[in-house]
C-alpha cells in the first residue's frame, strides 16, 4: 500500500512540473496561432498520443489477468465530465496568458487548491476552519500579485482567475470517476472532447492557417505529448492512489515551477509586492491542504 502511495505522489510530482514548464510552451505556441487553435491541436496530439499505450495496456492486462472496468456508460459519463471542465478551465487560461505572465498564471491557477474544499459548501460539507484562514491568505496574496494602482486588476490575471473555478471542477470531477473507469481511456476521450471543443470554438473565431501552425510545432508538440499525453494522464493514475487532497497539494507546485519555467525562458521578473502576494498564495495552499492530509494520516494509522 505503501509502495502505491510513493508510486502515485511521484506520478503527480512529475505531472506538477510538466504542468508549470507549460505555461511557457503556453505563451510561446501563440506567437503565430490563435489561443483556441492551439489548445485544439495540444489536445487531439495528446489524444493521439495515447493510442498506442492504450492498446499496450490492455495487451499487459490480458497477459497479467488484470480485470479492467468495462463499464462503458460511466466511461463515456467520464470521459465527457471531464473533458467540458478541462476545455472550459483551459481555456480560461490559455486566453489569459495573452495578457499575464506565466509566473502569475501558475500562482493564480493554484488558487483551484483552495477551492476544491469550499465546492464542498454546496454539497453541505462542513469545511475546516483552517480553510478559512487559507482563504484569507489567498485573497490577500491575491491583492498583492494583480491588484495595480487604482485598486484595478489586470485584464489578464482576471481571465485566469475565472479559469481557476474550473480547474477545482476538473480536479473532483477526476476524482469522481477515476475509480469506476479505465483511467487511460478515460484519460483519451476528455482529451478528445477538449481539442474537438477547442476547434469548434477555433473555426468560428480565429483564422486557422497550416503554415502558423507548422511554426508553432515545438510548443504545441511539447504541451500535446509531454503535458496532455503524459502529464494529465499521469494526473489520473496518480490520484488513483493519493488521498485526493495530498494530490492537490503535489499538484500545486505547478505554480513554483511556473515561476521558474518563467524567469528561465522568458526572462520574467516580479517585483516585491507581487513575491509578497505569491508567498502569502503558496502559503494557502499549503495551510489549507496540510492539516485535513494529517487528520487523514491519523484516521488511516488509526485502522491498522
Amino acid at each position: 500500500m505503501k509502495n502505491l502511495h510513493l508510486r502515485g505522489e511521484v506520478l503527480l510530482t512529475i505531472t506538477s512540473l510538466l504542468w508549470g514548464a507549460s505555461f511557457v510552451a503556453q505563451r510561446l505556441g501563440m506567437n503565430y496561432i490563435g489561443p483556441f487553435t492551439f489548445t485544439s491541436s495540444r489536445f487531439l496530439i495528446g489524444a493521439l498520443s495515447l493510442i498506442p499505450v492504450i492498446f499496450m495496456m490492455d495487451k499487459m492486462n490480458a497477459r497479467q489477468g488484470v480485470v479492467v472496468s468495462k463499464d462503458t456508460k460511466s466511461l463515456l459519463a467520464g470521459g465527457l465530465a471531464c473533458g467540458v471542465a478541462l476545455f472550459t478551465a483551459i481555456s480560461f487560461q490559455q486566453v489569459g496568458l495573452i495578457y499575464t505572465t506565466a509566473g502569475k498564471a501558475g500562482f493564480i491557477t493554484a488558487l483551484y487548491i483552495v477551492l476544491v474544499p469550499l465546492l464542498g459548501l454546496f454539497l453541505h460539507k462542513k469545511v475546516e476552519k483552517v480553510i478559512w484562514v487559507g482563504v484569507a491568505l489567498a485573497v490577500i496574496g491575491l491583492y498583492l500579485l494583480c491588484v495595480k494602482d487604482g485598486l484595478s486588476i489586470g485584464k489578464g490575471d482576471l481571465i485566469v482567475l475565472c479559469g481557476t473555478v474550473f480547474w477545482a471542477i476538473h480536479i473532483l470531477t477526476v476524482d469522481h470517476f477515476v475509480q469506476k473507469v479505465d483511467s487511460l481511456k478515460m484519460s483519451f476521450l476528455q482529451f478528445v472532447v477538449a481539442g474537438v471543443l477547442s476547434l469548434i470554438v477555433a473555426v468560428f473565431s480565429e483564422t486557422i492557417n497550416f503554415s502558423d501552425i507548422v511554426r508553432s510545432a515545438g510548443p504545441i508538440l511539447f504541451t500535446g505529448i509531454f503535458v496532455v499525453g503524459i502529464a494529465y494522464t499521469l494526473q489520473i493514475l496518480g490520484q488513483k492512489d493519493t488521498n485526493p487532497t495530498v494530490a492537490a497539494l503535489i499538484l500545486s507546485m505547478e505554480s513554483v515551477f511556473a515561476v521558474i519555467a518563467g524567469m528561465i525562458f522568458l526572462g520574467e521578473q516580479m517585483s516585491a509586492k507581487e513575491v509578497m502576494g505569491c508567498v502569502l498564495m503558496f502559503s494557502a495552499v499549503i495551510i489549507t491542504e496540510l492539516k485535513p492530509s494529517f487528520m487523514k494520516k491519523a484516521v488511516l494509522n488509526s485502522d491498522k
